[in-house]
């Protein structure tokens, strides 16, 4: 199993693929969007935590810009119907903090709106991922309670990453109301 590359990066103008030279091999490796926009400039080293896929047809490498990308993909892909095409694309349209905190809170929408991802896969990912994910990961979302998930969920469709709606969620009294935690976590978060 080859679990990390180290070399030059040759290419990625033709994403989800780079190329990566490794003492004069080249490896073809397919990456996420969100590690393809955190690799450096052709010419400069790069390292990447990988996962090699090895089927009849096909041995085929996929990297990642840390450990826990790599592990919320092996998670993603065990799930049944969810090739490697698919986590890609669920890595590609949220964070893995994002991901976490979706299964956690058990929001289909959040991840219905991944190309690729209709309503029964995203029930399927919810059910086999949950209580696995976050603890794969060390990705734990604060745990949300009553009204204060009111709060998060409201703060999410509003269009606030998980990341910013769980911190101004820190923010509020733990006794507020919906309505007055919505208003003070817009406050604070307007900041």
């Amino acid at each position: 199993m080859i679990g990390r590359i180290h070399g030059v990066l040759l290419e990625k103008a033709s994403p989800p693929t780079i190329l990566v030279d490794v003492g004069g091999v080249g490896y073809e490796i397919d990456v996420p969007m969100s590690t393809l926009y955190k690799l450096p400039d052709v010419g400069a080293q790069v390292t990447l935590y990988t996962h090699l896929q090895v089927r009849e047809d096909a041995h085929t490498l996929y990297g990642f810009s840390s450990k826990a990308e790599r592990s919320a993909f092996r998670s993603l892909i065990k799930v049944t119907g969810v090739g490697a095409r698919i986590g890609l694309a669920v890595l590609s349209g949220m964070s893995v903090e994002e991901l976490s905190s979706a299964i956690t809170l058990q929001e289909t929408g959040r991840l219905t709106q991944v190309p690729g991802i209709g309503k029964k896969t995203a029930e399927r990912l919810l059910l086999e991922l949950r209580g696995k994910l976050g603890a794969e990961l060390d990705v734990a979302a604060a745990p949300v309670a009553g009204g204060q998930a009111d709060i998060l969920n409201a703060l999410i469709s509003l269009g606030y990453s998980s990341a910013e709606s769980q911190k101004a969620l820190k923010s509020l009294p733990p006794d507020v109301d919906v309505a007055e935690g919505i208003r003070l976590a817009l406050k604070s978060l307007a900041r």
